[in-house]
Order: C-alpha cells, then structure tokens, then sequence
C-alpha cells in the first residue's frame, strides 16, 4: 500500500514538474500577453486609480520626469527594411499571401506616419493631459493657491509637445498657475545624457553591451515569423540577416497600437513568438539602458538628474513662499531607464550573470510604457511641520525599504538615500 501511495505521488509530482508543450521546454520562457509584448511600445495604462494619502499630511511640491507620450514610429528605418525585404520576397517569388497581407499593413504605417515620423500624435496628447488631470485632482493642495510651475524637456519635438501637452491640461484645470518653461540642448545633461556623457558614448562606442546580446540573440530569436510572410525559401544572406528582419517585423507590429491602429500582433506572431521577439529587444534595453553586471555606466549617466531632484525639493522646503510648486520634465525612454535603475527602484534594477533571466525580472512594458513618469511628492505634516516624499512610479507609490510596506519616508532619509546612489565622483552637494 506505501508503495502505491509514493507511486501516486511521483507520478502527480512528475505532472506539476514536467513542461507543458504550450510552455515549451525552456524553464526561462515568458507567457506574456500580446499587449505586453508591445514592450516600450505600449501606450500608458488607462486604468490607473489614485492613490490616497493620510489626512495628517498635506501636498506641497511635486518633482516629475516623464517620457514622451504615444507617438508614430521615431524613424522610416524599420518600415524601410520590412519593405525591402517583402519587396525581395516578392521578386524571388517566395511571398506568402500573409506576407503580402503584411506589406499592405507596412505600407499604411508608412502612408500615415509620412512627415510625421517620431511625432507626438492625438493619443500622446491625451495620455500627458491625463496624468496633468490626475496630478491636479489627487494633489490638489500644490496647486491650491496657484504658484509657479517649472518646465523643461529635451529638444526632441515629441518631448516638448508633451511638455505643452501636459501644462495645456494643467492650466485648464487651474488659470491662476504660472509657468516658466525652457526646452532644447540646454537641457540634456539631465534629459539627454546619452547623447552628452563621454564615458557613455565610450560604452556605446566600444560596444561592451554586444557579447551578451549576440549571445543571446543567436540562440532565443525566432525567425519562424518572418519567415512565414517571406516564404521558407526566401533567400536570407546570412541566420543573422534573419534574426534582424525578425526583430524588425515585430518592432512594427509592436508600435501600431502607439500611433493609433489596432493591434495587429496576433495576425502574423504566435504568443511565444512575440514573447521571444520581445525578450530580444528587452535586454537591448536592459545592457544599453541600465546597470547591469557588464557596466554601471549607463545607469551612472542619470546622477546629474537625481543631483537635481535634490536641490529642487532643497530649494521649496528652503523657501517655500517664493520656490516653485512644481517641476515637471520631459524627455525619453532612454531618460527614465537609468534614472530608475540608479536609483533601484523595485522592477527597475536587477543584476545577474544569466543574462537569459531577465525578462522574468526587468520588463520594459511595467518601466517605461509610453508617458511613463515617476514623481517625487513632498508633504508637509499638518502636525509637526516635517516632509515628507512619496516615489510614484507610473503613479503607483513606491516602497523603497525591503521587508517594509511602508511609501512615506521623511526628506532627510530619502535625500541620503538619493545622495548615496549618485557616484562618488558627482558627489558635489
């Protein structure tokens, strides 16, 4: 009777252990959803509630960074080479008829994103007027006498529209706010780093992310999806020319939703082909965009940013009166990425060897959807007169103190938590 019973159980333990074939066999293999595997793509939630805060403190100040809102395709270059390729397909006669079904959808994309290619577009617009509205009604205190906003983006035509995009919004909620706003090169030491840092563009330049990404682009990109719309005879040059169109089919598919078409992903991409495709351009992001076991370089390039946000919030709680109530700054994806692997903020920083975990742990679609933004909210407490900050991340609170739930830390403790992630050698407060 022991001896069935143990049968029984190593059999049912066998079940759970064993690898379904919807999974596959690799234990590291995402099942996101579709719209995930947008990734960066992806537009901002619409489903975000507010967050409520105790009675006993009050909203003072608020410090923003932000990224662009939804926007067409920031270049021609993918549409470019899809068409290219769908072009030679055509003429080598190995096209598929989903392939052709995808060169009409290409050549829509093209059509509409023509003169317009990188632009905020009315989805953008909407998602920047959103956050403004919720901004204004959740922390209604900063902005109950008027006072003065500050506003800074990058050069980047889409980073400034969403600037006036959001400010737009604030001042139909509020006429009584003054703004004093400043875009352009000025700005990119905190906004472009990674057009400015030398040491950064020494990275990019001798390439030290690569050995990693080749790696594992050679043995997880799929090229059954583009081949199913190039044709299983279609003459690649090279297993890396393929990999690269396959990247380049799922960048297009991933932005439609961006640039305000449906979704089209499932049409051309089975689920774990789009969770494999994602997970390539995951960790491009990951090694160039973060720091990582490779280099801290590209995380270190946002100090200048976090030295920053320290002596704006300094200088409102030096002089409240006369500082502003608010700073709000716009720029990337490629601002946001490093900020908030410098600062270790849960789901933003994740440090490994196995370079094949991380799209289990380090997701682009959670860290910078389109808009996406963190804010430092500072509080005055109605009883003692201390600050305190709140860290919202896409405008969930943040709790920065493991094994502690707790989001409120007073200034003091989270400016010397600030402080401590900037390097030494910018250590200049």
């Amino acid at each position: 009777m022991k001896y069935k019973i143990f049968t029984a159980l190593a059999a049912a333990c066998a079940l759970i252990l064993m690898p379904s074939a919807a999974e596959g066999a690799d234990p590291v293999a995402t099942s996101y959803s579709f719209a995930q595997c947008e990734g960066s793509l992806t537009p901002y939630p619409n489903d975000i509630l507010p967050a409520p805060y105790p009675d006993s403190l009050r909203a003072v100040f608020v410090n923003h960074v932000g990224r662009h809102g939804a926007r067409y395709p920031s270049s021609a270059s993918n549409c470019l080479a899809l068409r290219a390729a769908l072009e030679r397909a055509d003429s080598a006669g190995t096209i598929t008829p989903l392939g052709r079904q995808l060169s009409k959808l290409n050549e829509k994309v093209i059509a509409l994103s023509t003169d317009r290619w990188g632009a905020l577009d009315s989805l953008g617009m909407a998602e920047q007027g959103t956050i403004a509205t919720r901004l204004f009604l959740n922390f209604a205190d900063i902005f109950a006498e008027g006072g003065t906003v500050e506003a800074r983006s990058s050069y980047s035509p889409r980073a400034m529209m969403s600037m006036y995009s959001f400010l737009h919004q604030l001042d139909r909620m509020d006429n009584r706010i003054n703004y004093v706003t400043t875009t352009g090169r000025v700005n990119s030491a905190t906004l472009r780093p990674f057009d400015v840092d030398k040491d950064y563009l020494q990275f990019r330049k001798e390439g030290v992310w690569k050995p990693a990404y080749d790696e594992y682009m050679s043995s997880a990109c799929p090229v059954t999806g583009i081949r199913k719309v190039l044709g299983e005879r279609f003459p690649f040059k090279s297993d890396e020319e393929a990999r690269s169109l396959a990247l380049v089919e799922y960048y297009v598919l991933a932005g439609l939703k961006a640039m305000g078409l449906p979704s089209e992903m499932s049409t051309f991409l089975t689920k774990a082909e789009a969770n494999a495709l994602w997970s390539c351009f995951n960790l491009r992001q990951y090694l160039q965009r973060t720091a990582t076991t490779v280099s801290s370089v590209p995380a270190d390039i946002a100090a200048q940013l976090v030295l920053d946000l320290i002596e704006t919030t300094d200088a409102y709680i030096a002089s409240p009166e006369s500082a502003p109530v608010g700073v709000f700054r716009f720029g990337h994806a490629e601002t946001l990425m490093p900020l908030l692997s410098l600062l270790r903020l849960p789901g933003c920083y994740y440090m490994t060897n196995y370079f094949d975990t991380v799209a289990q742990h380090w997701c682009d679609f959670d860290v910078v959807p389109m808009a996406s933004n963190v804010q430092f909210i500072l509080f005055r407490s109605k009883t003692s007169g201390k600050y305190y900050v709140r860290v919202d991340l896409n405008e969930k609170p943040m709790a920065l103190r493991k094994g502690d739930p707790s989001v409120y830390y007073p200034w003091g403790e989270l400016r010397r938590y600030l402080m401590n992630c900037v390097p030494l050698y910018m250590d200049t407060l």
